[in-house]
């Protein structure tokens, strides 16, 4: 069981009332558990625990209403809970061999271990509901890891993410270069037009024809003039906006992030191998019990019965390191997956503030295009439709449907 027995303190003191071929032994600790051949039992022996620890967990908690406060993920890890402690009503050392390979098959037919972290079965489990269901979050679609393109390493969900915003970073960048060549067009064209107006060609006309040939070379220098203008607000509105924004600590940021979701997850591998070893810590001494009961029946062995009792103390110990193993290793996942949650959301709202900062500066450009040159408005109505088409959270729907990595999310591992 886990924790304490709750019905050994109801029948303390009274061993001879116990079922046939049952008996009682008391722990360095002071724990009572009753023993039975290989068989351990924490609490008395044919009484069922009616009000355990874990059915008030579900009645409290479970009950389709979700406590105040809770998030999701913990609803799942309580009905998780619920199943082992419904399921197995001893410690894991104490399992018979028929019982303990049942466990072990049921358990490999409903999760699965990728790469140190727990997923369910899709086949064997119901439909995860979505932590954002109307969106096409980051949070909900980059648990599972993936080959690189060139399929020699693994990359994570969580690395593709990062990927994204460095990725969008970079086209910032290459925006901003663009408007610096927009830019240098604009003043050539500008220095160009002024140079024209003033060359003396036909400068020796007369009359009204004069005037007009006059004023035309003129107008030249007033375009001229509003091309420069056009160039320097370019330079302050646009190009310059685009450069500063998210400057180079933001690398840096994203480095934190990196780091500290990839600690996580080595502490979850750490985690993942001391479960391994308790695992194989357990069997071993399950083995050990085993042959030394099989001997000590058949008479084949001077065992004494000290002997037994021994090592089924060093295997219900090995079940309770188990436990303890696996408890630890949940708790890292867990918080894995809190960082996880969190920090993609984070990302997510960085995404949206870049597209968001880009659409608003290249609406600027077209503003003071038009500004410039009313004539030729119809070539950037194009551009004005789409930018007013522009939409972050489309734009985040097509690119997780292209690069998600896996849309189940991890639980708890079983005993």
């Amino acid at each position: 069981m886990f924790g304490s027995p709750r019905s050994a303190g109801a029948h303390e003191g009274d061993a001879a009332s116990l079922p046939a071929g049952w008996r009682c032994i008391r722990s360095a600790e002071g724990r009572r558990s009753y023993i039975s051949g290989a068989e351990t039992r924490w609490e008395w022996p044919g009484v069922p625990l009616s009000t355990s620890k874990a059915e008030r967990t579900r009645k409290s908690s479970v009950n389709g209403c979700r406590p105040q406060g809770a998030p999701v993920h913990q609803l799942e890890k309580a009905s998780m809970a619920l199943q082992r402690h419904s399921a197995i009503h001893q410690s894991p050392g104490s399992l018979s061999p028929a019982r303990r390979q049942n466990k072990e098959k049921e358990i490999k037919e409903t999760k699965t271990t990728v790469n140190f972290v727990t997923f369910p079965v899709s086949q064997s489990t119901p439909e995860q509901q979505l932590l954002k269901p109307n969106e096409w979050s980051y949070c909900d679609y980059f648990w599972a890891d993936r080959k690189d393109p060139q399929g020699t390493t693994t990359v994570s969900g969580f690395e593709v993410l990062l990927q994204k915003q460095l990725k969008g970073k970079q086209m910032q960048k290459e925006m901003a270069e663009f408007i610096r060549e927009r830019i240098k067009i604009e003043e050539e064209y500008a220095k160009n037009l002024s140079k024209l107006s003033q060359i003396p060609l036909a400068a020796q006309e007369e009359g009204t024809l004069g005037e007009a040939w006059a004023q035309l070379k003129k107008s030249l220098a007033d375009e001229a003039d509003v091309h420069l203008k056009f160039s320097s607000k370019l330079q302050s509105e646009v190009e310059k906006p685009l450069l500063m924004f998210r400057g180079d600590n933001f690398k840096k940021d994203m480095k934190k992030y990196d780091h500290h979701i990839a600690d996580l997850r080595k502490q979850l591998v750490s985690r993942y191998a001391a479960v391994e070893k308790a695992r194989k810590a357990l069997a071993d001494r399950q083995k050990d019990l085993e042959v030394k009961t099989q001997q000590l029946e058949i008479k084949l062995s001077n065992k004494t019965e000290e002997d037994i009792k021994k090592a089924r103390r060093k295997s219900t110990q090995a079940g309770d390191d188990l436990m303890r193993c696996v408890d630890l290793y949940n708790q890292a996942q867990s918080k894995w997956f809190e960082e996880m949650v969190t920090t993609s959301l984070e990302l997510e709202r960085l995404e949206v503030e870049r597209v968001e900062m880009i659409q608003q500066h290249l609406r600027q450009y077209t503003t003071l295009r038009r500004e410039t040159d009313m004539f030729n408005q119809s070539t950037l109505e194009p551009v004005d439709q789409l930018l007013q088409s522009v939409d972050p959270a489309k734009d985040r729907e097509l690119w997780v449907r292209e690069h998600k990595t896996g849309d189940l999310r991890p639980v708890d591992m079983d005993i």
